[in-house]
């Protein structure tokens, strides 16, 4: 047992916390500990001290007699040479700050707890209620702590005990030299605890499968790949361990009339060969009603227009995006004798001055007889 002042060793004052402590601890351990210094006696003997003041420190009534009798208060098997022994320097800290880490932790006591594991819920959407927010209820399947044996997997009128083989902890280890193997206790599978009479409804898990309904606001303006997390929502942990939570996945339908792009929605209208050469006004949808698009005399095809606002505001703002309307020249179909011969006498009157009536026709024509011409020279 080192002679030296506990409190001088982790470099603490005589009223610190336990995780002043702790914390003192880890850094020293961090810094001195064998696996990190190999062949290094100071390192050892440094770190073998550290282990020993803190062993005591960290342990209310050792540390009530050490402040008390001084070295002669403290029983000297609580020492490095009982507490350390074979330990990995993954064994020291899993031990000591188990419960700064995710997952199945273990502290002093032996029990080992794990978080539930998350769920995913795959929610299609209409386009309309991407955009305005709704409120929907779903319902998923879950593990839910069992109600008969309050979670802990034993039949009424019992209770788990330690598991014997691992001492609770729900790891054994094997001793080889100055290094140890840690691995899952072979008898209680991990838990630390072993269950002699089963509950008859969950059948010793402590947990059992429930369709649960949820109500899910989807706040207006999510797309297809937007995630909504309901915290704790997800799977009962096990040994009294959180919940995890539960991932609604967005998946927004393909429309009828829109298709959109981040918060512009995009919609063709078809335009008759009078309405575009003369101008006109149509009636166009948008998803707040109804609205009037004016149409220029001379429009072409494929030609944009922008309705300022009348797109889908922001998820994570007020700003809205556009709606554009795209032109799609409508050919007659269906056309009778008389519709025909109109529609032939009214080509014959723009071919008598093309180039003015039809410029981008003229140029192309142009252009494909000196193709011809240059690959003939």
């Amino acid at each position: 047992m080192s002679k030296r002042d506990y409190y001088e060793i982790l470099q603490v004052s005589k009223n610190a916390s336990e995780a002043e402590i702790k914390k003192a601890f880890k850094r020293l351990a961090m810094k001195y500990h064998p696996d990190r210094n190999p062949d290094n006696e100071a390192a050892l003997e440094k770190f073998k001290e550290a282990k020993e003041a803190f062993d005591v420190l960290s342990d209310a009534q050792k540390r009530a007699a050490y402040d008390q009798f001084g070295h002669a208060g403290v029983d000297p098997s609580a020492g490095a040479g009982a507490g350390f022994g074979g330990a990995s320097f993954s064994d020291i800290f899993g031990d000591v700050f188990g419960d700064i880490f995710g997952g199945a932790s273990g502290g002093r006591s032996g029990q080992r707890v794990y978080r539930g594991a998350d769920l995913r819920y795959n929610l299609d959407l209409t386009l309309e209620e991407a955009v305005h927010g709704t409120t929907v209820n779903i319902r998923i399947p879950t593990q839910v702590a069992c109600d008969e044996c309050d979670g802990s997997g034993a039949s009424k009128g019992t209770s788990p005990t330690t598991c014997g083989t691992c001492g609770g902890h729900g790891q054994v280890r094997m001793q080889q030299g100055f290094f140890s193997l840690q691995q899952t206790c072979p008898r209680c599978h991990g838990s630390g605890k072993i269950i002699e009479s089963p509950c008859n409804k969950c059948h010793g898990h402590g947990r059992v499968e429930k369709q649960k309904t949820l109500s899910v606001t989807i706040p207006a303006g999510v797309d297809t790949g937007d995630r909504i997390r309901l915290a704790g929502e997800g799977e009962a942990g096990e040994n009294g361990g959180p919940p995890g939570d539960l991932y609604v996945q967005v998946n927004v339908k393909p429309h009828e009339i829109f298709q959109r792009e981040g918060q512009d929605l995009y919609c063709e209208v078809p335009v008759s060969l009078v309405t575009a050469s003369l101008g006109g006004e149509l009636e166009v949808p948008t998803l707040d009603g109804r609205v009037s698009l004016k149409i220029p005399p001379e429009t072409q095809s494929g030609k944009l227009f922008r309705m300022r606002g009348k797109g889908v505001k922001s998820v994570r703002g007020s700003q809205k995006g556009d709606l554009l309307c795209r032109i799609a020249l409508e050919t007659p179909i269906n056309l009778t004798k008389k519709q025909k011969e109109l529609l032939k006498e009214f080509d014959a009157s723009l071919h008598k001055d093309r180039v003015n009536h039809s410029p981008r026709a003229a140029n192309w024509l142009d252009g494909v007889k000196k193709f011809f011409e240059d690959m003939k020279s």
